[in-house]
């Protein structure tokens, strides 16, 4: 027998109960109205109501059980999307929000007219408080979590490091981790990894070549002793947030850097006060430092954008405008450093060709 019949005779077996008692109350009343004899009216009124309770209960089993299948594919639904540690935070907040609430409901009790109907207002704001405030807490969790497992290696080797998306593709992090110039534990928020996940699912060639490349990263540091690496399963607010805002509010909950390459987010940490760690800041900065006046040699690979000019790139990527140097494509020259533009994005750097002096004339 499932749960729906189940439910049903239950209800069956309560009218029937309920319809003989009310069909009983009724038949003294009834019996004098009807010409009947008392023993005959109180037996038909209690097969009568028995009947039509029985009748009104099964009506009303099958309309629960219809609700109460709504409320609970609702109910799964909701609690689906709602973690572990979440319910268990709500749930404790809410139970010290109703002690609190019952301890104050005592001297309020005592109140004439009122008593009751405030007491029964200070559980339930006093309870929808304690389960605010136990999500709220929920929210600093994971630095408690790290605390416990690495905050005393953290704290003396230097600050939590978050990667994002794009460093953890990018594929230096893991060449920077091991030079030992990058301290501290390294934190991988699980909606990164889910974001690299459908990267690396991706239809598209591209994308799902430069997804399986940060998972292969990701290994790759995950193997080395010498690097500390933790993945936080943790959403910080909102679940359905982008994933760049997701990782800001983490940064502040867990008192870390983000370590990232794209030009965007890095602003807008900046805007939040969230302290960035830029990958390509760090590549511009360690590169050789050019002078305006400094001669080399570089090859001119293809034409610019202004007419005449001409690109080379030094070893570093570093992009080299050269004026007048278009009939130089293809060919090895050497050229004089005229001006250096240093940007957020990277560092330009202008020149000319040099000019080869003519031998000085014999003097006559």
């Amino acid at each position: 027998m499932n749960v729906g019949r189940l439910f049903r005779l239950l209800f069956a077996v309560v009218g029937l109960a309920v319809g003989a008692w009310l069909a009983g109350q009724a038949a003294p009343a009834v019996a004098p109205l009807l010409a009947w004899p008392r023993p005959l009216a109180a037996v038909t009124a209690a097969v009568a109501g028995a009947a039509v309770g029985a009748l009104a209960g099964l009506v009303a089993g099958g309309v629960a059980v219809r609700w109460e299948a709504a409320f609970r594919t609702w109910i799964f639904g909701r609690l689906a999307r709602v973690s572990l540690m979440d319910a268990a935070a709500a749930a404790g907040g809410a139970l010290v929000g109703l002690a609190a609430g019952a301890l104050l409901a005592v001297p309020a009790s005592g109140l004439r007219t009122v008593g009751a109907f405030l007491s029964l207002l200070l559980s339930v704001v006093l309870g929808y408080a304690g389960l605010l405030g136990g999500l709220r807490l929920r929210d600093q969790l994971p630095a408690l979590e790290l605390w416990r497992g690495h905050g005393r290696t953290a704290a003396s080797r230097g600050s939590v490091k978050i990667l994002d998306t794009s460093v953890i593709i990018d594929g230096r992090i893991a060449d920077l981790c091991r030079t030992g110039f990058l301290e501290g534990t390294l934190v991988v928020p699980g909606f990164v990894l889910e974001e690299l996940r459908h990267i690396a699912d991706s239809a598209d060639p591209l994308r799902r070549n430069r997804g399986r490349r940060g998972l292969d990263v990701l290994q790759q540091i995950q193997h080395d002793r010498h690097i500390q690496l933790q993945v936080v399963e943790r959403d910080v607010g909102d679940p359905h947030a982008e994933v760049d805002t997701k990782l800001l509010r983490l940064a502040r909950a867990l008192g870390g850097k983000v370590v990232t390459n794209d030009f965007n987010l890095n602003k807008v940490a900046e805007l939040h006060g969230v302290p960035v760690l830029n990958i390509n800041e760090l590549a511009n900065a360690i590169k050789p430092v050019v002078l305006p006046g400094e001669e080399m040699v570089v090859r001119v690979i293809k034409d610019g954008k202004e007419v005449g000019q001409g690109v080379a790139y030094l070893d570093d990527g570093t992009m080299i405008v050269v004026d007048g140097g278009k009939k130089y494509i293809g060919d090895t020259v050497g050229v004089l450093v005229t001006s250096v533009l240093q940007t957020a994005a990277g560092r330009m750097i202008f020149a000319k060709p040099k000019v080869v002096e003519a031998p000085a004339q014999a003097q006559s």
